[in-house]
């Protein structure tokens, strides 16, 4: 196993980008804090924003080179802190010990297809772009 260093300057864009999702995030839950036993919206809302965010980071990024800080400060910092892998499972949990076994089966699919569905679009509206120069294999097809 090979463990290589960050640059100082990535680690900072990730964390000044962390900041910045994680205080949005507790913004949000704090102003739309759900009701036990409904359908989370707010962490439903934030977990898809972030899919289609990323997607569109990751492609418009893809090509940038390595010592760039725009992805890790926008997909690792802001898009990682957004985005609430944690909060999802408590709230599932908690559906399901208030007997919505059924809510949370429909939660969880829902968030897993629909943010899958999302990163996809991020990443075409990225390509369809205005100025974006396209992939060389795009040019012949």
């Amino acid at each position: 196993m090979r463990v290589t260093r960050h640059p100082g300057r990535k680690l900072i864009a990730i964390y000044a980008g962390g900041v910045a999702g994680a205080l949005l995030r507790v913004g949000l839950a704090h102003a739309f804090p759900p009701d036990p036993g409904t359908w989370p919206w707010p962490t439903f809302a934030v977990n898809l924003l972030g899919a289609l965010l990323i997607g569109y980071f990751f492609a418009l990024f893809r090509d940038h080179p390595e010592e760039s800080l725009h992805h890790p400060f926008l997909a690792t910092g802001v898009c990682g802190t957004l985005t609430t892998f944690s909060t999802m499972q408590l709230e599932l949990y908690g559906l399901v010990d208030e007997g919505e076994a059924g809510l949370a089966a429909g939660y969880l699919a829902a968030t897993l297809v629909v943010g899958y569905l999302l990163l996809r679009i991020g990443i075409a509206l990225e390509a369809r772009r205005p100025g974006r120069q396209p992939e060389p294999l795009e040019e012949l097809g």
